[in-house]
């Protein structure tokens, strides 16, 4: 899924200054950013593809800092221009940033703040965001990220609107995507853009890639809390909550634990994670649901119970708004994917769910190994012990390429 901004006739009508020219993008590298996302922008816009009917860019690959770059696995990359260059694109991108926790150097912001200004296009490529909000791009604007890093991004930059369910963003002059893959798809969507739906199919072509990709990052996300929380009074609340799976409780419940007001634990809940509770309980519903799908042979009424859903019904509905599939046609659709060998057989125990996946609305007992887990969590929420290794987490992932009924990226 994606979101073109409507709203913003200003930004659209911005006009580039004097010097700029539409066609030239720039590139900014740092020190430490990942290679992959390095590489999406520099493989779009670089290479001449006039032959396939591309529209050919011209390519400015721009250091943000004093070089050699080092990059993923030690590589050191020269880049042929410095922050000079920039004042010449029309669009500048910023693939990715090497450290969520550091600030990115002034005068690389300074640069992307006078190319916003004199009219040119501000892409973040997954990290990338993170500089942009640095800079002061994404203020009082919807924006996304890699789903692992928006809850810090939506903290430590209370005024952006932070969405991590999308692919990418485009708020007209500034444009943010996911991780990785998802970087691929704003690009070809600002070649869509810029030249037509034909000029972009043939770039996809090129790639191997699908010019239009269906969904969101809903069918990847990790909906543990982020590390700041761990130290929070609200992971005893969060604990409290996977302590007490097989009982009815609701957000108030919740918020009278925390001796809040519903309001004040809304505003916290959101200000730690940027989910609204009530927003992030129906999700970890949705989530585990997805699990029992996948993993197990129970009936979707059963299913629904197991995941705090009150009835099929609301399953149905949430599950259908989240994943544009109903929960019968995503299990048939999942276990169609899996190898014949890797079909789990009705003697198989299913294998215990992570407790960031799990609803506290849930009915019934909790496994004893739950209980355990629930219990720790309060000193250690959203540590990395509480996450999915990252084979298991890519693993999830890819289980989730292509399932019927998801919503259009249009």
């Amino acid at each position: 899924m994606s979101h073109d901004s409507t709203a913003a006739p200003e930004a659209a009508a911005r006009k580039l200054s004097g010097r700029r020219r539409k066609e030239i993008v720039a590139v900014l590298l740092f020190s430490g950013g990942p290679i992959f996302e390095s590489s999406i922008p520099l493989s779009v816009f670089g290479i001449d593809r006039q032959d396939a009917g591309v529209p050919r860019y011209r390519l400015l690959v721009c250091g943000g800092e004093e070089g050699p770059l080092r990059t993923t696995g030690g590589l050191e990359l020269t880049a042929p221009h410095g922050l000079e260059a920039i004042a010449r694109a029309g669009t500048v991108v910023v693939p990715a940033w090497r450290s969520i926790t550091s600030p990115p150097p002034e005068d690389a912001l300074d640069a992307l703040r006078r190319a916003h200004e004199e009219g040119a296009r501000i892409v973040g490529l997954c990290t990338g965001a993170f500089v942009l909000a640095a800079a002061g791009l994404l203020d009082g604007r919807p924006a996304t990220t890699h789903w692992m890093y928006a809850p810090t991004l939506a903290k430590r930059y209370p005024s952006v609107h932070v969405d991590p369910r999308e692919l990418f963003v485009d708020d007209g002059d500034v444009l943010t995507s996911a991780g990785t893959a998802a970087g691929i798809d704003l690009c070809l969507h600002i070649v869509r853009t810029d030249h037509g739906n034909e000029a972009a199919g043939a770039l996809a072509r090129r790639l191997v890639v699908p010019p239009r990709r269906s969904g969101g990052q809903e069918r990847y996300l990790d909906r543990s809390l982020p590390e700041e929380i761990g130290a929070d009074p609200l992971a005893e609340v969060v604990a409290w909550a996977l302590e007490h799976l097989h009982e009815q409780f609701d957000v108030e419940t919740l918020a009278a634990r925390a001796y809040m007001s519903r309001r004040t634990f809304d505003r916290r809940f959101r200000s730690l994670t940027g989910s609204a509770p009530l927003q992030w309980l129906i999700t970890q519903r949705v989530l585990q649901a997805q699990r029992l799908l996948e993993t197990s042979d129970y009936s979707v009424d059963e299913v629904a119970g197991r995941c705090g859903f009150r009835s099929p019904v609301a399953l149905r509905g949430h599950f259908r708004r989240q994943l544009g599939s109903s929960p019968a046609a995503y299990r048939a659709a999942y276990r169609a994917r899996r190898p014949q060998g890797e079909r789990q057989t009705d003697n198989e125990p299913s294998p215990p769910l992570p407790p960031q996946a799990l609803h506290p609305d849930a009915p019934g007992p909790v496994p004893p190994q739950l209980r355990r887990t629930a219990s720790a969590a309060a000193g250690a929420l959203g540590s990395s012990a509480s996450l999915p290794s990252e084979h298991a987490r890519d693993s999830y992932a890819t289980s989730r390429a292509s399932l019927p009924g998801q919503r259009s990226s249009t």
